[in-house]
C-alpha cells in the first residue's frame, strides 16, 4: 500500500500540470480513506457474523447497514452489493 509520501514523489516525477500533481495527491488520500473504510465495514461483518446474541447482533446490524449505505452513496463498493450484504445479515439475524 503506497503512502501519501510515496505518491507524493510519483506525482513529482510524472506530472505536468499543477493540477495534476494535485489531483494525484487527492487521489492517494482518498484512496486510503476508502480502504481503511471498507476494510473496517468487513471487519464489522465478520463480528456480526460471529456473534451469537440476538439483543447484540440486532444493534451492530443497525450500524453496519449504516456502513455499508455509506460505502455504496460514495461509490466505494457496489449498491447491489451493499443491498445483498444487508439482505443477507438481516437474515441471518432474523434466524437468531
Amino acid at each position: 500500500m503506497q503512502s501519501l509520501q510515496e505518491s507524493r514523489k510519483l506525482s513529482l516525477q510524472m506530472a505536468n500540470h499543477k493540477s495534476s500533481i494535485k489531483r494525484i495527491r487527492s487521489n492517494a488520500a482518498k484512496r486510503l480513506r476508502n480502504r481503511y473504510q471498507a476494510k473496517t465495514t468487513r471487519n464489522a461483518i465478520k463480528k456480526l457474523r460471529s456473534s451469537t446474541d440476538k439483543v447484540e447482533a440486532s444493534t451492530l446490524l443497525t450500524k453496519v447497514i449504516s456502513m455499508l449505505d455509506r460505502l455504496a452513496k460514495k461509490n466505494v463498493i457496489h449498491k447491489n452489493k451493499a443491498s445483498n450484504n444487508k439482505s443477507k445479515l438481516t437474515k441471518f439475524v432474523n434466524k437468531l
